[in-house]
């Protein structure tokens, strides 16, 4: 994960402004930075979203193909690749940014590849035979803190950005399948995103916790707890990262501040993706908080 230095002068102001609910750049704790939202940005992918989240960049693209069933019959699956580019910072060059990236994929497995997020049995062609796999591709662009969360709302808009071309299945002479797609683009399946959750990572920095840390204030912090959360604030998915320690308390309270600021991301998300939708427009950016 990409850092930076701070000596003690900077950690003394920023651990005595989050005691007073007002950090270095005037948010209060629980506070995102200003975000933008750009679909369609990719026109070789099946969906595509950018999302732009202080100074961190995040750049998502979706191809759909189809593939044997997985164990599952009945079920189509995700599966993610996560390029940290050296671009971002020096330290994604060699090992340490595909051990990042590999890291952070196996994280969105357990969050996005599950019943509760994307509904695969929609993905299912033919049971036991052929299903939608969805490759989600991931760069990371720039990095100034909070990686999980942006990549979960990029994730989530490119979901609901992409198209699924409809399939037709005929029986041959043989009495084999045979699998036809549609020419129409417009003849297509769309994914509902309702369910899919957003991950919201807080940060224990003193005795408080914020969300949307900036790498000085990560610097800060002893310890984090990355959540998924679905729009009705259940939470999927929980992991705990960082050298330090979290009493039972801080774990309740972080919980609870996870749950409630998760909730409150989806509402704005989907009416401004369903906005642009609607608008049927390409490449609209769009931003909120902030």
């Amino acid at each position: 994960m990409a850092t930076v230095e701070v000596s003690e002068a900077e950690k003394v102001y920023v651990l005595h402004g989050i005691r007073d609910d007002l950090r270095v750049d005037g948010r209060g704790c629980e506070d995102y930075r200003h975000m933008e939202i750009e679909t369609d940005v990719v026109s070789n992918t099946d969906g595509s979203a950018k999302v732009t989240l202080g100074h961190t960049v995040v750049l998502v693209g979706i191809k759909t193909e189809i593939g044997p069933s997985p164990v599952v019959p009945n079920e189509g699956y995700l599966e993610f690749f996560v390029d940290c580019s050296a671009n971002a910072t020096p330290e994604f060059e060699g090992r340490g940014g595909e051990e990042l990236g590999v890291d952070i994929s196996n994280s969105l497995y357990r969050v996005f590849n599950n019943k509760h997020s994307v509904d695969a049995n929609k993905l299912c062609i033919s049971p036991g035979e052929h299903c939608w796999v969805l490759y989600v591709d991931v760069l990371l662009l720039q990095c100034d803190g909070n990686l999980y969360d942006a990549i979960s709302i990029a994730i989530k808009a490119a979901l609901f950005n992409t198209k699924i071309p409809k399939v037709f299945i005929s029986s041959d002479d043989e009495g084999g399948k045979e699998i036809e797609l549609s020419d129409d683009p417009y003849d297509c399946m769309r994914i509902n995103v309702e369910n899919v959750p957003c991950i919201v990572t807080l940060c224990k920095v003193g005795h408080r916790h914020i969300v949307d840390a900036t790498l000085q204030e990560k610097a800060c912090s002893v310890a984090s707890l990355i959540m998924s959360v679905t729009h009705k604030g259940m939470v999927t998915c929980t992991r705990k990262v960082g050298g330090g320690s979290l009493d039972p308390e801080s774990i309740f309270e972080m919980t609870e501040a996870g749950k409630r600021v998760g909730k409150a991301l989806h509402a704005p998300l989907m009416k401004l993706l369903e906005q642009e939708e609607s608008l049927g427009k390409k490449r609209q950016k769009v931003g909120f908080f902030g």
